[in-house]
């Protein structure tokens, strides 16, 4: 147990009033997330908006000018990232799905922001494993199929610049991360991999109650 437990547990309404207060209201991205909406219930698969607009601060914090992002979907989290970007900014998505991406081409187009956007549609641990050694990275998403997190770990940390950030998705998994019930390969997969971050010594990281979890790591 933590030495001073401190949260709070958010109520429908005081979650629309979290959004309200945040700048969370871009019309683009809302036309977007209500197209992603029509998918039916694959759409919960899209990132919520706060989550878009804080990794939007983030990239733009730290000065990134080159990300990358395994699991692009529709589209959305590569709109918040590539915003964030200078004019010469470089995003790589990484994603399998040429419906769901296409998606995303149109509103990038609408943004201007698809200059930015380079998009890979093949397996991400070949397009990640294929990329030259001089590669580096500013900022990274994680947000794909679980069992593969810790590859895309790997892969992405030896890429990443000193200070430079990978921001990990679903990292509670609907609360299922401490039901010992839940033994399914996406679970145990996440399971495994919060636990080596939190003794990882080669970053700095924590855990955040945003979404469904989201870890961000520093590379020390």
């Amino acid at each position: 147990m933590a030495e001073h437990q401190k949260f709070i547990s958010l109520t429908p309404k005081l979650y629309d009033y979290l959004i309200a207060h945040g700048h969370n209201g871009d019309p683009l991205r809302a036309e977007l997330a209500a197209e992603t909406a029509k998918l039916g219930m694959i759409s919960g698969m899209q990132i919520a908006a706060e989550q878009g607009t804080f990794m939007g601060l983030l990239a733009g914090a730290i000065g990134a000018r080159s990300a990358v992002e395994v699991g692009t979907f529709t589209g959305y989290s590569a709109l918040c990232v590539a915003r964030a970007l200078p004019a010469d900014g470089k995003l790589l998505c990484c994603d399998i799905n040429q419906k769901w991406t296409s998606i995303g081409r149109r509103y990038w187009e609408r943004a201007g922001v698809a200059n930015k956007i380079t998009l890979k549609l093949a397996p991400a641990v070949e397009t990640l494993k294929t990329l030259p050694a001089s590669h580096t990275f500013d900022f990274a998403f994680i947000d794909a199929d679980k069992t593969s997190y810790a590859i895309y770990y790997e892969e992405i940390l030896k890429r990443l610049r000193p200070n430079g950030l990978i921001l990990i998705d679903n990292v509670l998994w609907s609360g299922a991360i401490i039901d010992q019930s839940k033994q399914d390969a996406d679970t145990q997969a996440l399971r495994k991999l919060n636990d080596f971050i939190a003794k990882d010594t080669r970053v700095e990281a924590v855990m955040l109650g945003v979404a469904d979890g989201l870890t961000i790591v520093r590379k020390k």
